[in-house]
């Protein structure tokens, strides 16, 4: 890079006609208004988008945030908000699950004048769950926001776009806010969309280490910004499939309500 980026600065032009970039930021922002009112809160069950803006709304401007794998990465990316400040880590290339109370840790071990906040998935945080002893042990003021779907959320949608019932991936989860009170950590239960905002309020205001258990609608879609007829087809198949075996119950109604907000 040391040799190859000052032969390459000479040859390039500038351009002055920014007809993509003005394309390119009207576009964006069709999808952010999209994005956002998928965030806003209802009734009934919550919706992990919600607490993903919530989380971005409320943190400090230099807050550090981590996120596990599968759909706490989705929130993150499309609901955290990045000002040159903050930092967001993940396992971005590698998959492996547990990752963001471990990187919330050594992020808050790094720099304890900081907001660190995990986005953890139940599925992250049941894999890892004795390092809340370690949040405990050393009084690391990490802020645990857990999004608690009982479900392995991004396998089940991968099965579900290859055409398969979602098979294995229920969890059979505790109250997790009564668990982190246990070992030493405030823990907060959430339940109810009108709760989220004054709960994450709360937990970002506190001086010690919070767990923040939010029971959210296991079957919203994380859907790509542009769904495949491949995709459409297979999740078609899964939804036909559950149905012919009585597994569909109340899926349906939120399925479609995604599809038509793409």
């Amino acid at each position: 890079m040391k040799a190859t980026l000052p032969a390459l600065l000479p040859l390039l032009q500038q351009k002055s006609d920014g007809a993509h970039l003005a394309q390119a930021r009207e576009h964006y922002a069709k999808a952010r208004k999209a994005l956002d009112g998928l965030a806003a809160p209802g009734k009934g069950l919550i919706h992990p988008q919600q607490i993903a803006k919530a989380i971005s709304d409320h943190a400090t401007q230099d807050a550090v945030f981590t996120c596990d794998v599968g759909l706490p990465t989705v929130w993150a990316a499309r609901y955290l908000a990045m000002n040159g400040k903050r930092r967001l880590l993940g396992s971005f290339w590698h998959g492996s699950m547990a990752n963001a109370m471990a990187q919330a840790i050594g992020a808050q071990a790094a720099f304890p004048g900081r907001q660190v906040v995990s986005l953890s998935g139940d599925g992250g945080l049941a894999m890892l769950l004795g390092e809340l002893l370690t949040v405990a042990q050393y009084q690391l003021p990490v802020k645990v926001v857990l999004f608690d779907n009982h479900r392995l959320g991004m396998v089940q949608l991968e099965q579900e776009a290859a055409g398969l019932p979602h098979y294995g991936v229920e969890l059979k989860n505790p109250n997790f806010a009564a668990l982190a009170e246990a070992v030493g950590l405030k823990g907060l239960r959430v339940e109810d969309p009108a709760e989220v905002q004054p709960a994450l309020q709360q937990a970002l205001d506190s001086s010690g280490p919070v767990l923040v258990d939010v029971v959210t609608d296991p079957n919203v879609l994380s859907l790509p910004p542009k769904a495949t007829i491949k995709q459409a087809a297979g999740f078609a198949l899964a939804m036909t499939k559950m149905a012919f075996t009585g597994e569909l119950h109340d899926v349906m109604d939120t399925v479609m309500a995604n599809w038509r907000n793409i």
